[in-house]
C-alpha cells in the first residue's frame, strides 16, 4: 500500500484510479465493505484503489471542542487499511487553506486533473468545497461532465442498525468491548511506542509500559484486560489503565500496561494493544498503598477472567 502524503505529492503515475473519500476512523466493517466494493470496481476497470482521508479530521479543525474521540490515529488507521485491498492512501492535510477550495476546484484540480478518478464511492451526506457547497447530486453531475461515475456507499447493518464510527465509540464508552469487536471485525486496538514514565509503577512493584495516546480525547477510559503484541513472538496478557492517573496528580491521559509474568525493559518497542474486557472505571485513591492494593485485585481479576476464557474455549 502506497501512502501519498499531501496533495503536493500527487504524481502523474497516480492518475487513473477508483476512489473513496472519508475519515475512515476505526476502519470498521462498514468501511471494509466499501473497500471491498471499491476493489471489485478496480478489478473490473483494471485500476488501482485509492482512499482519500484527512489529517487532522475536519471536525478537529472546524469545531475542536466538539470533535469526537479518535478511534484511530493516522498510523493505526494506515496499519488497519494495509490489511485490505487498498493500493493507495492519499492523506490530505486538512487546514483552512484546503477548506477554502471551492467545490469546482476540488473536482477539477484534485479528482480529475490530479487523480484521474474513474469511479468514486461516497456517502449520501458527503459534502465538499468551501462552505460545503458540493453535495452528492452536484458530484454526480460533475461526474457525467468529466467522465467519472459516482456511487453511493451501501449501508452496512449489524443488528438492524448501520455500522458507524459513532456506534463504535458509543460501545467503547459503555465498556462493551464485545459490541465494539462485532462492529470492527476485530478487537479494539491502540498502538504506540513504549516511553519512559515517572516509574511510580516500578516503585510499587508493579512496573508498567507507558504509551502516549497522541489524541485530544481517548475513546476508552478505565482499567482493561488486554492482549499485547510486539514484545515476543506470541501475544502477552496484561492489565491496562487508560486515564490521567488522578491519584498521583496526573493531567494528561496515558496508556499504562502491566504485563503478566513479564519483567524486561522494552523501552522504544512499538506495541499493539488489543482491549478485551473492561474491569472498572478509573478511580482516585487516598494513598499509593490503596492504589497498589486495587491494582493487585485488578491483576487477580485479569488472571481469573483469562482462565475462564480459556476454559470456555476448551
Amino acid at each position: 500500500m502506497e501512502l501519498i502524503r499531501g496533495l503536493q505529492n500527487i504524481r502523474p503515475a497516480h492518475r487513473g484510479c477508483v476512489a473513496t473519500i472519508g475519515n475512515f476512523d476505526g476502519v470498521h466493517l462498514g468501511h471494509q465493505a466499501v473497500i471491498g466494493e471499491l476493489a471489485e470496481e478496480g478489478q473490473d476497470l483494471g485500476l488501482p484503489t485509492l482512499i482519500m482521508t484527512f489529517e487532522p479530521q475536519p471536525m478537529e479543525v472546524f469545531k475542536p471542542e466538539d470533535s469526537p474521540a479518535r478511534l484511530t490515529r493516522l498510523r493505526e488507521k494506515l496499519r488497519a487499511l494495509s490489511r485490505f485491498a487498498v493500493d493507495r492512501v492519499l492523506c490530505v492535510q486538512f487546514n483552512q487553506s484546503f477548506a477554502n477550495i471551492t467545490a469546482d476546484e476540488f473536482v477539477k484540480q484534485i479528482l480529475v486533473t490530479g487523480l484521474g478518478v474513474k469511479h468514486l464511492v461516497v456517502g449520501e451526506d458527503f459534502r465538499y468545497g468551501k462552505n460545503r457547497q458540493g453535495d452528492l447530486e452536484r458530484l454526480k453531475a460533475d461526474g457525467g461532465k468529466y467522465g467519472f461515475k459516482v456511487a453511493n456507499m451501501r449501508t452496512f447493518n449489524i443488528d438492524n442498525h448501520r455500522v458507524s464510527s459513532t456506534r463504535v465509540r458509543n460501545a467503547l464508552v459503555k465498556g462493551d468491548l464485545i459490541a465494539a469487536e462485532k462492529l470492527l471485525g476485530r478487537p479494539y486496538r491502540m498502538c504506540g511506542r513504549v516511553a519512559h514514565g515517572d516509574k511510580i509503577g516500578r516503585t510499587l512493584g508493579i512496573p508498567t509500559a507507558n504509551i502516549h495516546l497522541h489524541r485530544n480525547v481517548s475513546p476508552v477510559q478505565g482499567i482493561y484486560i488486554v492482549e499485547v503484541f510486539g514484545v515476543n513472538s506470541r501475544p502477552l496478557p496484561g492489565v491496562a489503565s487508560v486515564g490521567t492517573r488522578p491519584t498521583v496528580g496526573g493531567t494528561r491521559a496515558l496508556l499504562e500496561i502491566y504485563l503478566l509474568d513479564f519483567d524486561e525493559e522494552i523501552y522504544g518497542r512499538h506495541l499493539n494493544v488489543d482491549f478485551l474486557h473492561k474491569i472498572r472505571d478509573e478511580e482516585k485513591f487516598d494513598s499509593l498503598e490503596s492504589l497498589k492494593q486495587r491494582i493487585l485485585e485488578d491483576i487477580k481479576e485479569t488472571r481469573d477472567w483469562l482462565k475462564n476464557k480459556k476454559a470456555r474455549k476448551n
